[in-house]
């Protein structure tokens, strides 16, 4: 079956290899007779699966002996709540406002009763195109909140802040896309469906020292009871954590997160390249704030745009549109996506531009 070019924001592209893996042992897991969706996850098969998923993603990102490492549910939007009430304690949660998700990061925070929200920093006062300078801290603050890379905007914040307090990243759309300091933050939380695996998995690394500051939390919104119980506080989402240890040991093979970090700023840099020479399309993004996974392009019109990703659907190119509160297009080059598909990208757009512009197509 001919694959597309998938430009998702989310669910994403997968390595083929990781999918034709699935393939191969999805009626028979390891000799056992049962797919995974059918292992107990009490079962020791299961067990293997999830201490290797645990250890892989400790070795791909240098996670500390002293962070817990959790598979949970409800996606990034669940921790939007459980950040607030396990770590706020009664102090003032501080969030840094740099697109979208942020937005709802901070509405979600507001509503946990007795917690306090201060917005240190936004960039929504130029439409989310650059990452604001963030102000110091006051250390009686319960930590800083932030997102390193807008998935809708398509800004990224690659120098993590310095701080007195804790710092929480949402870090949904470019974890293992580019190289962290996992010793800079308290807690780190992504949803699984755009660089780890299916969606319905959520990871946390949290520290441990952050962990059982708030009595009497409901018992699936605890992180120190889902850390007792090494996720399995109840049936965990064994599938997509399978899924997800079969994409880390696929990233080691590429040479670990600073490997797949070198192809996929050369992917990027093509794009962007691309845009900045071109006198038809352009970014709204500032080049200093640009995200290596999540390009937003647009032409200088609505019904080009329009055009534009019709035309790139019926060639091969999906989900190109641009999210529905920005428009344009956008392209999701998750480490997955391969550089030929950027190539072939940029070919059609040349050879849209020149459409439009009556010139000679170069294609």
């Amino acid at each position: 079956m001919e694959r597309v070019y998938n430009f998702s924001a989310g669910p994403a592209v997968l390595p083929v290899p990781v999918l034709e893996k699935v393939q191969r042992e999805l009626l028979s897991y390891n000799g056992s007779g049962m797919s995974v969706m059918e292992l107990s996850h009490r079962s020791e098969l299961f067990q293997n699966i999830l201490d290797d998923a645990e250890s892989l993603i400790r070795e791909l990102m240098g996670i500390p002996e002293n962070y817990k490492v959790l598979f949970l549910q409800g996606g990034a939007s669940l921790q939007f709540d459980m950040v607030p009430m396990n770590l706020a304690n009664g102090k003032k949660a501080v969030y840094v406002n740099t697109g979208s998700w942020a937005k709802k990061a901070i509405s979600e925070a507001k509503k946990i009763q007795g917690v306090e929200v201060e917005v240190i920093a936004s960039s929504e006062d130029r439409n989310f195109s650059y990452i604001p300078e963030i102000p110091t801290v006051s250390n009686d603050a319960a930590y800083l909140h932030v997102t390193t890379n807008n998935t809708i905007e398509g800004t990224a914040m690659f120098d993590v802040p310095d701080s007195a307090v804790p710092v929480v990243a949402d870090m949904s759309s470019n974890i293992l896309s580019s190289v962290y300091d996992v010793k800079k933050f308290g807690l780190i939380y992504a949803g699984a469906q755009k660089n780890i695996g299916p969606a319905g998995l959520t990871l946390v690394i949290v520290r441990e020292d952050l962990i059982g500051q708030v009595e009497g939390l409901p018992s699936m919104l605890d992180c120190k009871v889902q850390a007792e119980n090494d996720s399995m506080y109840n049936t965990p989402p064994t599938f997509a954590i399978y899924v997800a240890k079969l994409v880390f040991e696929w990233i080691k093979e590429q040479g670990g997160v600073a490997g797949i970090e070198a192809l996929n700023r050369k992917k990027a840099a093509l794009l962007y390249d691309y845009i900045d020479q071109s006198d038809f399309f352009s970014s709204p993004v500032e080049p200093s704030a640009r995200s290596l996974t999540n390009i937003p392009f647009v032409t200088n019109s609505a019904e080009f745009d329009k055009a534009f990703v019709k035309e790139a659907e019926a060639n091969g190119f999906k989900n190109l549109k641009g999210h529905r509160s920005v428009g344009g297009m956008r392209a999701s080059l998750y480490n997955a996506f391969p550089i030929e598909g950027v190539e072939a990208l940029i070919a059609f757009m040349e050879k849209f531009a020149n459409a439009r512009k009556g010139g000679e197509v170069r294609v």
